[in-house]
């Protein structure tokens, strides 16, 4: 029999908190700085050995150990079992693990070369993700103040796959449709054509002296799907392409309503632009998109040195094994530690792995009722993601870029987008790899296992060199020898969770990492949760800057964008 490992106790001063954090995954961080930043007492735990969890940046061998661990979790987990304290008039809930990964595959085709290199990677467990510099998760780092503890590269480049096997330039500003050598100078023409009706459209909707209402769309039109306002503007399918996938980053095919379970309304479609084109050239960056130094992990990373200058307590490697809850009244009341220590708090926040367990059959009906409404609701989609490590760039002379799959460029079956981003390879930019590596990411919406899996190979097929196809001969085509070699790859499945709409009470279970390619509507969804939990408390208020944050060389409106 395996022996469990021992943890030591932590002895804290005060075992009674306002709020116990479990798990340091960017909403855990996030709530965590700023209930702390309200003056809120904060114990901010995880049981891992670094600090992210599903959101974090690691080395190969942390990665491949956290997948295999949750994807082999047991699919029946014991019943509760109750105990009783002596000294407190508490019950002792068990807590179980949710298994949130599935189908982790992995092949290592440079063995010796990656064992030299392992500890040099810092691999994104929820990649790929971007920051758009204008959008809502952007400005939380500068309204909450964790900008002075980030690093940021541009994105140099945007690329949609054509379906012929060619990368072709996302043109996304006026500078770049003439630049663009790919388009026709009448494609040309109908791009600038509609993006100058967006910006009229735009201008008179906000009040622009420069925007007459004439100028604005119909509401007829708003309300319609964006593709139909797209083909009634008579733009040509590349184009149309470009402004739904690339651009609006939307994930169905918008063309066959069959298949496409999220529908974008032309409102939706003029917002998603304006974001988009508010993003190019903001913080000094040559396109719209921001990728942070060392990794997604910093972010976490900052929220959690954010909620430690306000007083919170961090204790990593320390699992929680149950919940105590009154035995009268059966209310939550604190948390029960590996090292066997209880600590007390007026509110629990969880991570999406953990199974809250429902009070004993004692409990009153009403209690039961409001325990149920507390677990996650599943979302019956999944999330297919790749990363692969490569030996050189796919576009010369470009490190980072973002790549996009519309929905049928690979095969007739691919319902959805594809996204990868590729970022390398030196350390002195981007300290992801070692120098003439790069990582590549990919995700993409799915029902089920082999559906996503097919998606994941499709396009790294497209892309890379693969030593050994599936069915053992030589994969590749006559430009193989082009073609980036692919060293290693893990793919895998994972499981998507959305917090369900309900009278929330003591103990709160954060969201799963979505879909996206951006951070907006996971930081959307946290900002609920925290409104929930502290309806009357701002969130991150607007302090003076304390002596005890770093001072940035630069405004600290802005985010330092390195060269």
């Amino acid at each position: 029999m395996t022996e469990l490992p021992s943890y030591h106790p932590i002895e804290l001063e005060t075992t009674t908190f306002d709020l116990i954090v479990v798990g340091t995954g960017i909403p855990e961080s996030v709530i965590a700085a700023a209930a702390s930043a309200t003056g809120k007492t904060v114990l901010h735990l995880d049981p891992n050995q670094f600090y992210g969890s599903h959101s974090a940046s690691i080395n190969l061998n942390d990665l491949t150990s956290f997948l295999n661990y949750h994807a082999n979790l047991p699919s029946t987990t014991a019943a509760n079992t109750t105990s009783a304290s002596s000294s407190h008039d508490f019950t002792a809930l068990n807590l179980s693990l949710r298994s949130l990964y599935s189908n982790v595959e992995t092949a290592n085709y440079a063995p010796e070369t990656l064992a030299q290199h392992s500890t040099k990677f810092r691999v994104d467990l929820g990649g790929p993700r971007v920051f758009l510099c204008a959008d809502k998760a952007t400005d939380l780092l500068i309204k909450s103040g964790i900008n002075a503890y980030l690093d940021f590269k541009g994105i140099e480049a945007s690329f949609i796959w054509d379906g012929s096997g060619r990368l072709c330039d996302v043109p996304d500003s006026r500078s770049a449709i003439f630049k663009d050598k790919s388009l026709s100078l009448l494609e040309k023409n109908q791009l600038m054509r509609f993006f100058k009706l967006v910006q009229r459209h735009l201008g008179a909707s906000n009040g622009d002296d420069e925007g007459r209402e004439s100028s604005k769309i119909s509401e007829e039109d708003l309300e319609s799907p964006f593709v139909e306002f797209l083909k009634k503007m008579r733009l040509p399918p590349k184009i149309k392409s470009i402004i739904l996938y690339a651009i609006c980053m939307v994930d169905y095919d918008q063309d066959n309503l069959e298949v496409c379970k999220s529908v974008l309304k032309t409102r939706d479609g003029m917002e998603r632009l304006a974001l988009y084109q508010n993003s190019i050239g903001r913080y000094g960056a040559s396109g719209a998109l921001l990728y942070p130094t060392y990794g997604l992990g910093e972010l976490s990373q900052a929220f959690c040195r954010r909620a430690a200058v306000k007083g919170c307590i961090y204790v990593l490697r320390m699992p929680v094994t149950a919940l105590l809850m009154d035995q009268n009244s059966g209310q939550y009341k604190g948390v029960r530690l590996a090292s066997g220590e209880d600590f007390f708090s007026h509110q629990l926040l969880l991570d999406p792995t953990f199974i809250v367990p429902l009070p004993p059959a004692s409990s009153p009906p009403d209690l039961r009722e409001s325990f149920q409404v507390l677990s996650l609701k599943d979302d019956k989609r999944k999330v297919a993601r790749g990363i692969c490590i490569i030996n050189s760039s796919l576009k010369p002379d470009i490190s980072q870029f973002l790549l996009i799959y519309p929905p049928r460029s690979l095969f007739p079956q691919q319902d959805t987008s594809i996204r990868a981003l590729q970022i390398g390879g030196d350390l002195d930019k981007m300290a992801v790899c070692p120098s003439g590596m790069f990582v590549l990411y990919f995700s993409g919406l799915c029902d089920d296992a082999g559906q996503g899996k097919r998606l994941l190979h499709g396009a790294m097929n497209a892309l890379l060199t693969l030593p050994v196809s599936e069915s053992g001969s030589a994969a590749g085509s006559e430009d193989a020898e082009v073609k980036p070699t692919l060293l290693w790859s893990m793919l895998y499945i994972q499981e998507l969770t959305t917090v369900p709409t309900g009278q929330y009470e003591n103990i709160i279970s954060t969201p799963m990492l979505d879909g996206n390619i951006n951070f907006s509507d996971l930081i959307e969804s946290t900002v609920v949760l925290f409104q929930k939990m502290y309806p009357d408390e701002v969130f991150f208020p607007e302090t003076p800057s304390s002596p005890e944050v770093p001072e940035n060389s630069e405004d600290d409106t802005e985010l330092s964008l390195e060269n």
